[in-house]
């Protein structure tokens, strides 16, 4: 799995973004520090940095300059416009305004990990082998068929692996906005359709009252 670098400055969050990356299997490495930044990558590399705006010593703006050709994601509290397009203008992957929910941040280090190549694209289940890019599921070998909302709940709970969504997020990471229908039957029913076809009744876990997780 991908090596991520956190670097900010206020503990708690990164320590937050850290516990929410490694429960969905990412390998971290934190800083709280520019210089601190620059010798992680040098030792130890990274396949994406995670990067906050406001650093002590020098700004993220700045240290990205000496990092190379590494994405970036740009995680910070600096939400005006002229923040966003400098971050994007100096090569930044991706550009999350805090505070924001750890889905949201798992889809956006998703998206950018496959953009470059640094995904996994098959995701083995039990006896589940998951291929992410094609959006098939194969077990013990045989295809089950998924309907295309079905393959993209399945593919919203491996992004958030361990981590607990509420019915409302997994509605807005699969449907957007736009739905109008009442939000906790049709998240059940795609939970227990899940369930049946693919053998996970134990691996899809209620959490009364709040939603659901899946637990490796």
């Amino acid at each position: 799995m991908a090596r991520i670098l956190i670097v900010e400055d206020e503990k708690l969050i990164g320590d937050l973004i850290c516990e929410g990356l490694s429960a969905a299997g990412y390998k971290c490495l934190y800083a709280e520090e520019g210089q601190e930044a620059l010798r992680l990558l040098q030792e130890q590399g990274a396949d994406l940095v995670i990067l906050d705006v406001m650093l002590p010593g020098m700004t993220g703006f700045e240290l990205m300059g000496q990092m190379g050709k590494v994405p970036v994601i740009f995680v910070t509290a600096k939400s005006d416009l002229r923040d966003r397009l400098k971050g994007l203008d100096l090569g930044a992957d991706d550009y999350l305004v805090k505070p924001f929910e750890m889905p949201e941040l798992l889809a956006r280090v998703r998206a950018v990990l496959r953009r470059t190549n640094k995904e996994e694209r098959y995701f083995p289940l039990d006896d589940l082998l998951i291929d992410l890019d094609a959006r098939r599921v194969f077990k013990d070998g045989k295809e089950i068929r998924l309907t295309g909302k079905e393959f993209a709940v399945l593919d919203t709970f491996i992004t958030n692996r361990n981590s607990l969504l509420t019915r409302d997020q997994i509605l807005d990471l699969v449907w957007g906005y736009d739905y109008e229908g009442e939000t906790s039957h049709i998240i059940d029913v795609y939970v227990q359709q899940l369930r049946k076809k693919l053998g996970l009744k134990d691996r899809i876990k209620a959490v009364y009252g709040v939603g659901y997780r899946l637990e490796l």
